[in-house]
């Protein structure tokens, strides 16, 4: 595969990601998968759906969990319902990921992904415990099944990612960087943090966001990909310097309207491949 080849966010039943239709008419060649509805995680629906994607020339690069309940209305909202902290679904979350991954590998994926979830600063803190065993509990679980897990940024500062990593103490565990969380979150400046938890990033989301008047307490606001504050020519060139050779994934949270994906994230398509002419 190309250095940097192009991706998308992409989903069949589940998600925010775009549909296959949309991918098609980009030609992207890669894409990661929000994980599917329960009854489509079948072996003769990842059959069949490799199909189509073999006739597309797509690969999936990394299959994303997430889980009925979770709201990202605010911050308050996303603490308490996000990832496997919440220790009320945590055991029914868990099997709901190893599952996930077990149907990834049905596709041949060979990571999969996801927001673990606010995790404590205070690493005596009881769900920060929790969060660290469970972490280990689906790591070992993807080791079985050759596979890596990707935590998606956004939550934490990179110094707590980067603590959370070493708890869990699991060569299998990396990050997959989304530089706009930094800032919709409010959790730090995106090309610092990226060079802080760079030897671990083995994805990224191409992603852009506005910075809130109240970072941390107030969402930034998601914009079309190079209108934000991240600086996506400084991003690239930074993952150049930290030798990141995988896949640029655009990730655009905004609804299902094709026509408007494709034209907004089309124009993102775009500029990647103006700014992988200049920068590789």
């Amino acid at each position: 595969m190309e250095k940097w080849p192009i991706g998308v966010f992409a989903s069949i039943d589940a998600g925010l990601g775009v549909h296959l239709d949309v991918v098609r008419e980009l030609g992207v060649p890669t894409i990661q998968l929000h994980t599917p509805a329960k009854p489509s995680r079948t072996k003769e629906k990842a059959e069949a759906f490799l199909g189509v994607l073999r006739d597309m020339n797509v690969a999936i690069t990394v299959v994303f969990g997430g889980f009925e309940g979770e709201s990202y209305a605010d911050i308050p909202t996303t603490a308490r319902t996000v990832g496997l902290v919440p220790p009320e679904t945590r055991a029914a979350r868990t099997t709901e990921m190893k599952e996930i991954a077990d149907f990834a590998r049905l596709l041949g994926v060979d990571a999969v992904g996801l927001h673990v979830g606010f995790v404590p600063h205070d690493s005596g803190d009881l769900l920060y415990q929790g969060a660290v065993a469970v972490t280990r509990d689906i790591c070992d679980h993807c080791r079985e099944n050759g596979q890596r897990l990707h935590l998606e940024t956004g939550q934490e500062s990179p110094e707590s990612l980067l603590r959370f990593h070493d708890d869990v103490g699991r060569d299998n565990l990396f990050v997959n960087f989304d530089p706009a969380n930094m800032i919709l979150y409010g959790s730090g400046e995106p090309i610092e943090a990226l060079r802080k938890v760079g030897h671990l990033v083995r994805s990224v989301h191409c992603k852009d966001a506005k910075w809130a008047s109240n970072p941390g307490r107030e969402w930034g606001r998601e914009v079309p990909l190079g209108e934000g504050d991240v600086g996506i020519d400084v991003f690239l060139r930074t993952l150049k310097e930290l030798d990141y050779n995988g896949p640029l994934t655009i990730e655009r949270e905004i609804p299902q309207d094709p026509q408007r994906q494709k034209e907004e994230i089309g124009r993102g398509v775009r500029l990647l491949d103006e700014l992988k002419t200049k920068i590789l």
